[in-house]
């Protein structure tokens, strides 16, 4: 914890946005321009999406106010202290779905919140976005709502809620906000803004790209010349029909995944939903423009005498270095929403940025992490840019790297030398998950990779290196998206060369997800057979949550592919769930048992041998060989496999 004193010394209350009439007034604005109601803490840190967006809009002259983690039980006092902004109410969720931040996987409530102070929930509502938007329009019904953020994003168009297990039109159905702005907002709210700051009444607002809004069914919305529009099968016809919304979301994963987007409509109700086209990734100029504002890098003074918040306590020594994601994983959101396309900082910008960092008070000459979703993507971008105009391939690493991607990892490699040259930083860790993808190149660019990878483990892991293989089983990571298990190997035998060569002794620490679409127990199986082999003891494992806009997503609610058509089984309920996640804890005495059960009851037992090596294991398989075993009737419905 820093010193209040220190603090107080350093920084003074106008270096942050106001958050009460009172700091306000200290300014002497008597009329505020735009308030923004969030379901975070006001961290003033550009890892934060409300502070981000809130100093873009300051940086257009913009006097702006933030109300994190409005009260929404009480006499809403938090609502109505600013009263009405001259432009708009901003409404976010904050950096997560509420719905993610609330429930695990299991649907049970979670007993913390990483975006409040001390950890503590019960600081915002359900689906946050909704109840916060319609609070406001019932105190200012002619007072413009513009929702934005990852909840908004990814609920753009119809989609599956897993917490109510519905399927659910688009967010503007339930929040009777006027605008949404999707994805990342720098670019859309600054061309909004303008055309608001001329009077253009926000109902008139229909041609800014990355927005989404609702019209009655019979208009039909203003366009631009170059816009083409796709028409999606209704709300209601995905209500009547599964196969409707996979085959929906097929054209919207591809329009998230292009260059140059098209125009989505989908009528629900008596309403058309419009998603504009997306404007493209920012340039080298505009990033730096963004990360270079005025951030003070800690959370509101009004915080300094509670308990740290634990998302920033992450974060606060950290710095981006770019945003987007060409990874394309089936089960991730980041595309969806930051884009498949990558956005970079320039060099400068970043060191500048690490510059600062090393001048906070609390700085221990450690910085937590350089880079983004995946740290090894920074300036990696199409060859031949027109070739990616044209493009709609989900992923650019699957099912092999696209030979127009540029995937030279040496100006990632001369960055961190230069970081850790620094003379007042003792090291600067790279926290973020590495994409071993690369290791499946062609030489020169294998030969770059390894050497990033050398530089990695030997000066940026804090004694531990993160990656994501996520499964072991060829037809659930095909699935994924994901490499070969194979290559993860490669790595590890990589990894464990240059600790040995370092005389050090650190640690790969892979992630794993059970009950993914296409897993079945017998999988899981080979995730703890192979991983053991590896002498590893899993720790950061996941059981999948279908989150709204992803492809596993649409596969676990509607049960086919929506690229094939092919059906697919999906562990659903909470004992197929809990089946599969046992096999990541085979260690442990009261899992080994229960997974001998499942794998004697499902006619596996040389699975028994092979990850226990026990002597039942063996009779039992040698009796499963002749066939002398008793067949036992599955307790699972019927599954589906996967035809090649």
């Amino acid at each position: 914890m820093i010193s209040k004193n220190l603090l107080h010394q350093k920084y003074k209350l106008n270096d942050w946005l106001p958050t009460t009439v009172k700091e306000a007034r200290e300014r002497e604005w008597d009329e505020l321009d735009v308030v923004l109601f969030s379901g975070d803490a006001y961290v003033d840190h550009p890892s934060f999406g409300p502070a981000v967006i809130s100093r873009v809009m300051e940086s257009l002259g913009l006097r702006v106010a933030i109300v994190p983690q409005p009260n929404w039980r009480d006499d809403l006092r938090d609502f109505k202290k600013f009263g009405r902004p001259r432009l708009f109410f901003g409404v976010t969720s904050g950096c997560m779905d509420s719905m993610v931040n609330h429930y695990t996987a299991n649907k049970r409530l979670r007993s913390d919140d990483a975006y409040t102070p001390g950890g503590k929930a019960g600081f915002r509502p359900d689906y946050a976005t909704t109840i916060y938007t319609n609070i406001l329009k019932d105190l200012y019904p002619d007072v413009p709502v513009v929702i934005g953020g990852i909840e908004a994003s990814l609920r753009r168009l119809t989609h599956y809620d897993y917490w109510s297990d519905t399927l659910m039109p688009s967010i503007l159905m339930n929040a009777r906000a006027d605008i949404l702005v999707f994805g990342l907002g720098e670019k859309p709210l600054k061309e909004l803004v303008d055309l608001m700051q001329r009077g253009v009444p926000i109902e008139k607002i229909q041609t800014v790209a990355q927005t989404a809004f609702k019209i009655p069914k019979t208009e039909e919305p203003a366009t631009r010349k170059n816009w083409k529009t796709q028409t999606l099968v209704s709300f209601e016809g995905c209500l009547a029909d599964k196969k409707q919304h996979a085959y929906n979301f097929k054209i919207i994963e591809e329009e998230s995944n292009k260059y140059e987007s098209d125009r989505i409509i989908q009528e629900a109700g008596n309403f058309k939903i419009v998603v504009n086209p997306s404007n493209p990734p920012l340039t080298e100029k505009e990033m730096d423009a963004v990360y270079d504002l005025p951030y003070t890098r800690l959370p509101h003074p009004k915080y300094w005498d509670k308990p740290p918040i634990p998302a920033y306590e992450m974060i606060r020594h950290s710095v981006n270095s770019h945003r987007g994601c060409f990874g394309g994983c089936s089960f991730c959101t980041i595309s969806a929403h930051q884009g498949k396309f990558v956005s970079s900082r320039s060099k400068k910008s970043i060191l500048n940025e690490i510059e600062q960092v090393t001048q906070m008070p609390d700085f221990k000459g450690y910085i937590s992490d350089i880079g983004g979703p995946s740290a090894n993507m920074w300036k990696m971008k199409g060859k031949i840019e027109n070739v990616c105009r044209s493009c709609k391939r989900a992923s650019c690493l699957f099912p092999k790297i696209c030979p127009n991607l540029d995937t030279d990892h040496s100006q990632m490699t001369e960055l961190y030398r230069e970081i850790r040259n620094n003379p007042n930083i003792k090291k600067a860790f790279v926290g973020s998950g590495i994409r071993y993808d690369y290791l499946d190149h062609q030489e020169e660019e294998h030969a770059n990779f390894k050497e990033y990878i050398s530089e990695i483990i030997t000066h940026h892991v804090s004694g531990r290196l993160k990656v994501a293989p996520e499964h072991t089983s060829p037809k659930v990571l095909r699935l994924m998206r994901k490499p070969n298990f194979d290559l993860f190997k490669e790595l590890k035998t990589v990894f464990d060369e240059v600790n040995e060569k370092n005389g050090t002794k650190q640690q790969l620490i892979p992630y794993f997800i059970s009950s993914h679409p296409l897993c079945e127990e017998e999988d899981m199986a080979d995730v703890a057979i192979q991983t053991k082999n590896m002498d590893f003891k899993l720790e950061q494992v996941q059981d999948f949550t279908p989150t709204p806009m992803t492809l596993a997503t649409v596969i676990y609610y509607a049960g086919i592919d929506p690229y094939t058509g092919k059906e697919m089984f999906t562990a659903k309920s909470q004992n197929e769930k809990r089946n599969q996640k046992q096999f990541f804890f085979w260690y442990k005495p009261e899992e080994s048992k229960n997974i001998k059960r499942r794998l004697t009851e499902i006619n596996r037992p040389e699975l028994i041998h092979q990850l226990f090596g026990t002597k039942e294991g063996k009779a039992e398989t040698a009796n499963y060989k002749h066939g002398n075993h008793q067949v036992q009737p599955k307790n699972k419905k019927k599954k589906w496999k996967e035809t090649q």
